[in-house]
Formats: structure tokens, sequence, C-alpha cells
């Protein structure tokens, strides 16, 4: 294969200068910089996210992930004393969900997480977190481990008392104050905490953006995806068709169903709050179209379809040749060389022109990645 193969690993590369990786979110929350793709031009246009009504598509759906960041890594002991590093990627509330009793009025459950140091972590291992224990079942690769976890209480609550926010790796610091209200976007609920890693293109919408939106028209809705370890784990193969997606969680309610289709009916563009919500969109049209069912038309072999909400596991891998059957555009930060986030962007405007508005962007001064400035793609 060569470079210019859009199967190719290496046609996903570009160079990143280490000052442009933000560190910090930036002082005001939406103050961040906006880069404008069309998909039918080479040059993008630049400007500032508080103008993002100016640059939405007529009467647009806009979908976001409603799903909370949880302070899911955590510091404990091995059965040898040593110290044990837990990055639990099972949402806590499949976790209770999923709990059966044991005695001392604990609660068990079967969980995947990362486990540091790996190598020194052995099956049958329990490692002590305090009020939760980890009972290592299975070793499988790049760190990941299933665990019996066995806890009293709320795990969720256990993660809020005990747990670190799992700052991605590229921030090189430690978790601050400003991180617990900052890596969290203003809308996320309480009642859907799972993520391991934030959506991070909603950080930069404010109560005050979105009244905005609403008076110009543009409809709002959510979904839920609980970000995991597909979202970071690094492509390690040659050719990107068969690096293996690991599965997550995502629901999206009636009524946001509805308002896609109804868009859809009205030639309305939908656009997709951060990779997240395009995920969970388009995981939810494959999953029921494997099934003989357009989720999101209006007539399904003739009729109506008949699915009201949807929920379940999706490992979408997006990349350039995907065919979109609910995104038109997407509102999203700039992503990590060779990462599968670079693909799905890729599959949506191009590699090229992708590659030369993350050049424009270098050039510009502008900041990557979580806490880094936005793009639309429209």
């Amino acid at each position: 294969m060569t470079e210019s193969d859009p199967f190719s690993l290496d046609s996903y590369d570009y160079v990143l200068p280490e000052e442009r990786i933000a560190q910090h979110p930036p002082e005001v929350r939406g103050t961040s910089r906006l880069m404008i793709l069309d998909r039918t031009e080479t040059l993008p246009k630049d400007s500032v996210f508080d103008r993002l009504p100016d640059f939405l598509p007529e009467r647009a759906l806009l979908v976001a992930n409603n799903s909370r960041v949880v302070p899911a890594r955590l510091f404990g002991k091995k059965p040898s004393g040593g110290k044990a590093e837990m990055l639990l990627l099972t949402p806590p509330v499949l976790l209770e969900k999923q709990a059966c009793p044991v005695p001392d009025n604990s609660f068990s459950a079967e969980a995947e997480a990362l486990l540091r140091p790996g190598r020194s972590i052995r099956e049958g291992d329990v490692l002590d977190f305090g009020p939760l224990r980890a009972e290592v079942m299975e070793k499988r690769d790049f760190g990941r481990h299933v665990l019996r976890l066995i806890w009293r209480g709320s795990p969720t609550a256990i993660l809020e008392s005990v747990g670190k926010l799992p700052l991605p790796p590229y921030i090189h610091r430690e978790q601050e104050a400003e991180d617990l209200s900052r890596y969290q976007t203003m809308y996320a609920r309480s009642d859907k905490k799972g993520s391991v890693a934030a959506p991070t293109a909603g950080l930069h919408f404010t109560e005050e953006m979105r009244n905005r939106l609403r008076e110009s028209g543009v409809d709002w809705v959510e979904v839920t995806l609980h970000v995991g370890y597909g979202t970071f784990s690094p492509v390690r193969e040659n050719d990107i068709r068969q690096h293996p997606m690991h599965a997550e969680y995502a629901e999206i309610p009636a009524a946001t169903l509805e308002a896609v289709r109804r868009a859809k009916r009205e030639k309305r563009p939908v656009i997709a709050v951060g990779t997240t919500s395009a995920r969970t969109l388009e995981g939810a049209a494959e999953a029921c179209a494997r099934e003989g069912e357009e989720l999101f038309s209006d007539t399904n072999s003739g009729g109506a379809s008949c699915i009201e909400s949807w929920s379940g596991w999706t490992n979408i891998f997006i990349y350039p040749g995907f065919k979109f059957r609910a995104v038109d555009g997407l509102i999203t930060n700039f992503h990590l060389p060779r990462s599968s986030l670079l693909m799905l962007v890729s599959a949506l405007a191009g590699r090229e022109r992708i590659l030369r508005a993350y050049e424009h962007a270098v050039k510009e001064g502008y900041r990557f990645f979580s806490y880094g400035d936005a793009m639309l793609i429209r």
C-alpha cells in the first residue's frame, strides 16, 4: 500500500507540534476557535465558536451525546502490596443493572477494565481498591482485563468518592479542580453516568449558545453513548480495515429517533455534535439494516418503521467508503494522527480535504484534541 491508499494507516498521519496540544480548557467555556469546512470546497474558513449559528445550515437538527464522564480511574494494591491502577471501561450504570447480591450485603458483576502494571497482574489476583475489590478473571490484549467486581452500595457513588477523571494521556498533568466541571458537557445528565472520556465537541456549548441556536430555528435532541475503549484505542493494523473496534453502549430515545426521521423527511440536515453522536446514529442504523430495517426511513417494506427507540452495543468503525445513513454534518474537535476518529471525519469530508484542513489548523495555531478548538463539517 502507498500513502495515498485510503486503507493504509500511513495515509492518516500528519505532523503536529507538541505545543499545539491543549493542556487546559480555554479560560471561558465557548470561546474556542471554529474552523468551517465545506464538503464541496477545498479551503476552510476561520472563525470563532461564538459565531456557530451563523454557519449552521438553515433549520439544522443537532444531535448531542448526553453521557456523563465518571471518575473511573482508581488506585489500589495488588496482593503483594504493590501499586495497582484501574481504568474501569464498563459503564457503572450497566454494572448496577447487572449486579448480583453476594454474602455480607455486597454486590458483584463482571466488568472490563484497563489495569496497570499489566505484566505483573495475574489471573486470579484480587486487587484492593478500598471500597471496591476486583478479581482478575481473564487477561486480554493491550492491558484489558475481565474482572469480577465486588462492592457495597453503589458503584457510581464509589467512583465519585475515590476515583479520578481519566484525562487523556496527551494531557501531561494530573487532574485539577477545574477539570471536574470543564471535562464535562453542560448538558451531561446525572442519570447517564458511564463515559471514561468526554464527548469533547460538546465541551464548547454553553446555555447561552443553546438559547441562541433555539432562537435561530436550530433544533436540539440527544442520544447517549457511554464513551469507552473504542474511542481511544490506537489503530495498530497497517490495513485499517483489519482494526477491531471495541463495543460501546448507546441509546436513542423515541423523541430523538422521531426528530431525525422528521428531519430526513423534510430534507433538513442532521448535524452530529461529536463523533460519539455520529457513531450512535450510524451504529444503530447499521445494526437495524442487518435485520432488514431502515431505522431513519419513513417507509420500510411498504410501511412505516416499527422501531420506536433503540439501545444496544455498537462497534461501528467508520472510515472512507462508508455510506452515512443519518449524519449530514459534524461538529468536532481535531483528532490524533492515525486515529479511528480521524478516519471517521475523513469518511465524511474526504481524507485529502481533512488533511489539508489539519495542515491549515497547525499553521494558524489552532489548539488540538480534547480541550482544543472545534471544526464544523457541513
